[in-house]
């Protein structure tokens, strides 16, 4: 495993236990690694992302990790999102935009240098102090993997978004939207409050199927004209619109079943709480 960098302050390893890397801030030396115009880009964004009252310190944090054996997993923990994307690459690459608010900016800036990223075994994760009244913490990650990754992630305050991925991939949020793009595989997950936006490449699925809920959030769907597919979506509360052209046989109330072109894997997106929209791409 190779450490990455932190922008504007050195990064030292904390601890070194079976296979584990924990990093952790430490003050700025002169011997910090040159900073590039995109970690600049990235570390400004962070700083100026508004998460609520109060004063915040927020720094970019870049570890490179060898690819898991088996499957990548992505804790976003209480408050972060997780951003995957599918590259040509055989190593994978964590940006963690870790923040920290709190009633004054010397409060926030040492919440944040108690936030520590640990990486074990392909699990991607991060801990950090206990906080008091009008303080929060997080950390959000942008992962880019080899496209055949298989992946496992879980956030509680944020959305996850993967493109660009084949493999065996399962997710969990509790409440934040969800967007796939470019998918293949064995793709399932939901979410309980968020949207859930599906965009399908080619002419058919390439792999076992999808499977997409929500609970509180509406859904679309975008693919070609002439896609080929089981399809089945619907909704409890809402309703579904289609610009798609498809064959529909008897009573069609809130669940939408039918085949699409010459059929092939399933694809199923569904919502209890929104509507549905089947958009051409």
């Amino acid at each position: 495993m190779k450490a990455g960098m932190i922008i504007g302050s050195a990064l030292t390893i904390g601890t070194l236990t079976t296979g584990a890397l924990v990093f952790r801030l430490a003050t700025a030396s002169s011997d910090a690694p040159q900073v590039t115009v995109e970690q600049s880009v990235q570390q400004q964004a962070c700083e100026d992302r508004d998460r609520g009252e109060g004063d915040r310190a927020c720094v970019v944090r870049e570890i490179t990790i060898e690819a898991p054996r088996g499957a990548l997993t992505v804790d976003g923990g209480n408050n972060g999102g997780i951003r995957v994307f599918g590259e040509s690459r055989r190593d994978v690459r964590l940006v963690a935009e870790v923040w920290a608010t709190a009633r004054d900016a010397d409060r926030a800036q040492e919440l944040m240098e108690e936030i520590r990223i640990q990486t074990d075994g392909g699990m991607v994760e991060s801990d950090g102090p206990e906080t008091g009244r009008r303080e929060s913490w997080g950390v959000s990650w942008r992962v880019f993997v080899p496209h055949g990754t298989d992946l496992d992630l879980t956030t509680h305050n944020g959305g996850i978004a993967i493109s660009e991925v084949d493999g065996e991939v399962r997710f969990d949020a509790l409440n934040g939207g969800v967007t796939l793009a470019g998918m293949a595989g064995d793709v399932r997950g939901s979410t309980v409050n968020g949207g859930v936006k599906v965009e399908l490449e080619g002419m058919s699925w390439d792999g076992a199927g999808l499977d997409v809920t929500t609970v509180n959030g509406g859904v679309q769907l975008e693919m070609a004209e002439g896609y080929s597919a089981e399809l089945e979506t619907g909704t409890v509360n809402g309703r579904i619109d289609t610009e798609i052209a498809m064959e529909v046989r008897g009573r069609v109330s809130k669940t939408l079943r039918t085949q699409l072109g010459d059929g092939g894997a399933p694809i199923r997106v569904a919502t209890t709480n929104g509507s549905v929209q089947i958009r051409a791409n």
